[in-house]
């Protein structure tokens, strides 16, 4: 199926160089899944992209947990995820003001030269979009800014009026790909997609094909439900990479979401 029929107005709305690299790429998977890769060993994270690169379409690392990090082994496994057609979603959220954010795309791990996508607070000022893109910009690269307008962990302190602001600063910034919001509860996903529009992408942690409460503080809502109320992509984690059979349970979010994405359009 092409893009277009799929995502509909989303595709047309949606006109940040890396949404439409996205909304391609979950096309060709037929998924909406970004997997989180929670490894600490770079032979964890090859593992992953072997067992389930298929059934998924991007990757969400954090870079500084890996024990045995070295630019050569980050080189080959940023390597092998392209050649699996997997964006990588670094989700280091940042939060400095822009210039510090710029330099922190560069340093030793050298972000911006492989994230296709980072997460971002607000909490500075929308300046850190200007410098994080700019930092993509320092080597030639496009990328996108997730904001992340909720959390789906238990007490946090992105409370509706910061949502808000961060929603009316981040839908009129051309570099913010879109926003993380919370895909353990529908009813807050919805007014988030209300408040968004269909200009710019929404992904939400906390979803799990078993609803419920997760480890520390965790909560897990139903995939296809996130998806009809306004995801564009589920972060999963433990529910497939600890499962019994790592490939089938992909397959089986894969499925999910994008049936859901389908019977939204």
């Amino acid at each position: 199926m092409q893009a277009e029929a799929a995502w509909g107005v989303r595709w047309h709305q949606c006109t940040l160089p890396m949404a439409r690299t996205y909304m391609e790429v979950a096309c060709r998977k037929q998924s909406l899944v970004c997997l989180a890769a929670d490894r600490s060993t770079m032979a964890g994270l090859n593992q992953l992209i072997d067992e389930v690169g298929q059934y998924v379409a991007a990757l969400k690392t954090h870079v500084d947990l890996i024990d045995d990090w070295s630019p050569e082994a980050w080189a080959e496994f940023c390597s092998k995820a392209q050649e699996a057609d997997l964006l990588i979603f670094e989700d280091r959220k940042f939060a400095d003001i822009g210039g510090i954010s710029r330099k922190q795309m560069a340093g030793v791990y050298d972000i911006r030269s492989w994230s296709d996508l980072v997460t971002a607070h607000l909490i500075s000022g929308p300046d850190i979009v200007d410098g994080l893109q700019a930092g993509w910009g320092d080597v030639h690269r496009n990328g996108g800014v997730l904001l992340l307008a909720q959390m789906s962990s238990r007490g946090n302190l992105l409370h509706p009026d910061y949502t808000d602001k961060v929603v009316a600063s981040g839908s009129a910034h051309p570099g913010v790909f879109g926003f993380i919001g919370n895909g353990s509860r529908p009813e807050e996903l919805t007014s988030l997609r209300e408040k968004v529009g269909d200009s710019k992408m929404i992904w939400t942690p906390g979803v799990n094909l078993a609803v419920g409460d997760g480890e520390m503080g965790q909560r897990y809502g139903d995939p296809r439900l996130a998806v009809l109320a306004g995801s564009d992509c589920i972060i999963v984690g433990s529910g497939i990479h600890k499962a019994e059979r790592p490939a089938g349970q992909a397959k089986a979010y894969a499925a999910a979401s994008w049936n859901a994405l389908l019977e939204r359009t």
